[in-house]
């Protein structure tokens, strides 16, 4: 299983990062691309519960910290009862991001979910990307994206004797017709991944192949960001970040994973790679394809793959934590210390991972109305928190799961788990389950739709905690 890593500090003003855009905002001059479909990589079923790095794990000095001052920040959206964001603008507004066309996107889907899931992304994370590329396991136009076959390239040797590339080769012969509806199960990710699922067990093969596909595609960019259809990107926030960092050095940057002795960047949290990482790693695995074909067909994990290669290739790991993490809005964790003591309050979020379409569309609404109204300022942590999550955590809700995780047994009812959590006063939240099943937490976590749960929330308590942790006066960063 995998594990988290981290890094240091240095002052700077928030506003420095936007100030060019900002002034283009004042005189009226922003500029709006087209979607623009250049190629497409992308996949995956659900990744593995990868476990994450001790917290007593501190990170590199290579990858320190830096607090940016910046002016204290306001709610985008007046604190409400609880009301979701209204209806977003009806125009998808595009501004120029500086940096935004020497990135090249890569989305890595499968043909057992891109029917499923890609939909969502025209009009969303990728309206306003001009670079990008969707890869799979099978070429075909999906809700107006090319897709792209990112196996082509595997030995036929490989494809035509190992049973992972079934259902390859069942797409090849007959196309979609051939998948059983075994194949588009989106089963429950264990720590082991979805070894029942034959998308999820072909997925591992296409790390490789896909870093080869798109320096191919696109040789002359200076960041590649790698991402799966359920992965959400603050383009923003990734650009401000990449600011800080030589592209012509070897950059990789992930959240830290571990499985066995290998540190590696969770695919499902998205991988930033620098030009010169990409160029690396393709120049080593050229030479040493058989070998990494073996090594391949041993593990169950595409992303320690690519991390393996690449640190046998002489590129790190930068830990990106939290600003590259595995959760949606509602289910990270935005009030605790983590890992060295990182608490995520006043980092700029780049990526979500597990997101449905329903939360996508959520947040780049979200987005939209922060462009409109703070163009200048980036989105932190903080301000995800308290529009998207604690406007909604004021009464208990049916039919959800805030996933709680602290059992207690002989509890006759919801009212009863409820009085449990308030009499401990580091009780911030509870569900009550069929079946007599109290749980409560010290964490808060909005949580996700789940039948037959009741789940409450201290909203005092927890109103309380975000007075104290109160308005960022920085940006933190990791850096370099």
């Amino acid at each position: 299983m995998p594990f988290l890593l981290h890094s240091g500090n240095t002052p700077s003003l928030r506003w420095v990062y936007f100030l060019s855009p900002f002034f283009l905002f004042l005189v009226g001059s922003y500029l709006f691309w087209p979607t623009t479909t250049l190629s497409s990589p992308v996949h995956d079923t659900a990744k593995p519960n990868y476990s994450q790095p001790s917290n007593n794990n501190s990170q590199p000095s290579s990858s320190p910290e830096v607090e940016i001052k910046k002016p204290p920040l306001q709610g985008v959206i007046p604190p409400s009862s609880g009301e979701i964001l209204p209806t977003p603008p009806e125009e998808i507004r595009c501004p120029w991001i500086p940096g935004i066309e020497d990135i090249h996107v890569v989305v890595k889907t499968g043909a057992s979910e891109a029917l499923e899931k890609l939909h969502i992304h025209a009009n969303t994370t990728l309206h306003c990307v001009p670079h990008y590329t969707i890869f799979s396991d099978y070429e075909e136009d999906v809700s107006g994206f090319h897709v792209y076959d990112v196996l082509k390239g595997v030995a036929d040797e490989v494809k035509n004797s190992h049973p992972d590339f079934q259902i390859y080769n069942r797409l090849r012969e007959s196309g979609r017709v051939a998948l059983a509806e075994y194949d588009i199960n989106d089963d429950p990710s264990t720590p082991s991944g979805k070894p029942q699922n034959p998308g999820w067990v072909l997925d591992k093969w296409k790390f490789l192949p896909m870093m080869h596909e798109t320096l191919t595609m696109r040789p002359n960019a200076k960041w590649y960001v790698f991402m799966e259809v359920d992965t959400y990107f603050m383009w923003p926030n990734l650009l401000s970040w990449l600011e800080q960092f030589n592209y012509r050095k070897s950059y990789y940057l992930g959240n830290q994973m571990k499985i066995g002795d290998t540190v590696f960047g969770h695919g499902g949290s998205g991988v930033i790679l620098s030009q010169a990482a990409l160029q690396r790693v393709v120049a080593f695995h050229s030479t040493r394809v058989k070998e990494w074909d073996d090594f391949t067909a041993r593990h169950w994990a595409g992303d320690c793959v690519l991390g393996k290669a690449l640190q046998d290739a002489g590129v790190g790991l930068t830990w990106s934590w939290p600003m590259l993490h595995g959760f949606t809005p509602n289910t990270f964790d935005h009030l605790s210390p983590a890992y060295a003591g990182k608490l995520p309050w006043c980092y700029p979020p780049v990526a979500y991972h597990h997101m449905t379409p329903e939360d996508i569309r959520r947040t780049w609404d979200f987005e939209q109305y922060w462009a409109k109204d703070r163009a200048d300022l980036l989105i932190l942590h903080s301000d995800v928190f308290r529009e998207l999550v604690q406007r909604r955590l004021s009464k208990a809700e049916r039919d959800w799961d805030n996933q709680s995780g602290d059992l207690i047994e002989g509890v006759a009812s919801v009212s009863d788990c409820a009085t449990l959590c308030a009499r401990n006063a580091e009780c911030r939240q509870y569900s009550f389950e069929t079946g007599n099943h109290c749980r409560t937490s010290n964490v808060v976590r909005r949580g996700e739709s789940r039948s037959g749960i009741v789940s409450g929330w201290m909203s005092e308590r927890i109103n309380q905690t975000v007075t104290e942790l109160g308005l960022c006066e920085e940006y933190t960063w990791i850096r370099p």
